[in-house]
């Protein structure tokens, strides 16, 4: 194999400018589209593997740049990137049709900064046609991810993709004022055409499990559990379409039990039909977008929801169901699990007796409980407000 060879152990290679320059508001995002466009490009010239090894579960590439001539407000004068399992993370795009120049071309323009907080308060975007989530992680993170990878390939194989979980599609680290960020690509879960009218974030859970007030000000704010039974909320899937969806997230929930994870959420995007809406961002064109509903009509000013939604969204919105039928609502949910990587070791443990202790209930109301009761409580809730 000629060119450029993906190692398990590497030396820091010196690379000169280039001429085509990554513009963003911030060093991370300038450094993070410049590695996505050189890593992406390194692949090319790789001999793509017909069957993933262990050794391409501990691959890296990596590389620093150092050019004192750097123009710094458009990049960084110094900085390392860092891709992990690269051929692993090119399996699972491949495996979704996601293709290396369309995974390029979405995350070689600015991301947009998303103003919902993770809970260590890492910074959140996600890419400018909304196709993907880019999630600052911890670095504890990073080594569940290494540990998770091989079990998590395993069953995207043997699920053949037909899961709830998230689609993980590449994990960079990326070295700004040498500070390290840790960066983690994922399918975006929330329609990316339709604009979401409710969100929610529910576990199962009832203490601390209500949207502040503060959130509850943004245009669509994240609610969650309590605030989805003061609602008397209800997701209409009908008696067939919700016998498939609980098939498919019980056989997730079982996998993520049997990896001992815990405290992940379902998130639920909802597009009411009658309150219509495309999603588009102010600064990308309407020409980049389909304003045709899934009927066949064009919209006059892509404002308007399709009428009739078949099979044919099912793969560019892969986390897409239709309420049923017979329902009163008209509506489009979007549907996937996230925050899976928790692990119930022994920090968690010591947080559920500290949890108990100090809301004086058993662990009927909080999120921090062992896997296996975790996994039930949540799939009973799902399964009472599902219908």
């Amino acid at each position: 194999m000629e060119g450029h060879k993906i190692k398990t152990k590497s030396k820091f290679k010196v690379r000169h400018q280039k001429h085509k320059l990554f513009r963003a508001n911030e060093p991370l995002l300038s450094v993070l589209m410049w590695g996505v466009n050189f890593t992406i490009h390194e692949l090319d010239n790789v001999n793509i593997p017909v069957m993933l090894l262990p050794e391409h579960f501990k691959a890296y590439v990596k590389i620093r740049i150092d050019n004192q001539n750097f123009n710094k407000e458009v990049m960084p004068s110094h900085f390392k990137v860092k891709e992990y399992c690269p051929l692993v993370f090119r399996a699972f795009r491949e495996y979704w049709k996601v293709h290396d120049s369309s995974f390029r071309d979405s995350l070689t323009e600015p991301p947009i900064p998303l103003n919902e907080p993770t809970k260590s308060n890492l910074a959140l975007y996600q890419s400018y046609d909304r196709r993907f989530v880019l999630k600052c992680i911890a670095k504890e993170d990073v080594e569940q991810i290494h540990k998770f990878l091989p079990e998590y390939h395993r069953y995207i194989v043997e699920t053949q993709g037909d899961t709830l979980l998230p689609h993980y599609y590449a994990l960079y680290r990326l070295t700004v004022d040498d500070k390290e960020n840790y960066v983690l690509v994922m399918r975006n879960v929330l329609s990316t055409k339709y604009k979401i009218h409710y969100k929610y974030d529910v576990k199962g859970s009832t203490v601390d499990r209500s949207a502040t007030e503060k959130e509850k000000l943004n245009t669509c704010p994240t609610l969650k559990d309590n605030d989805f039974l003061e609602g008397k909320r209800a997701i209409d899937l009908g008696i067939e379409q919700k016998r498939i969806f609980m098939e498919r997230l019980k056989r997730d929930v079982n996998f993520l039990v049997g990896l001992h994870k815990m405290d992940y959420s379902l998130l639920i995007g909802i597009h009411d039909l009658d309150q219509g809406g495309v999603e588009r961002d102010q600064n990308v064109s309407t020409g980049d977008f389909n304003t045709s509903d899934l009927s066949g009509n064009e919209s006059s000013d892509g404002s308007e929801s399709p009428t009739q939604v078949g099979d044919d969204y099912s793969s560019d919105e892969p986390f897409m169901m239709r309420s049923s039928d017979t329902s009163s609502r008209r509506e489009l949910y979007s549907l996937g699990l996230i925050d899976i990587l928790t692990y119930y070791g022994m920090k968690k443990k010591s947080a559920h007796v500290a949890k108990t202790k100090l809301s004086g209930s058993d662990a009927d109301g909080i999120s921090t409980v062992k896997p296996e009761i975790y996994a039930r409580r949540f799939l009973d809730f799902i399964d009472k407000h599902f219908i």
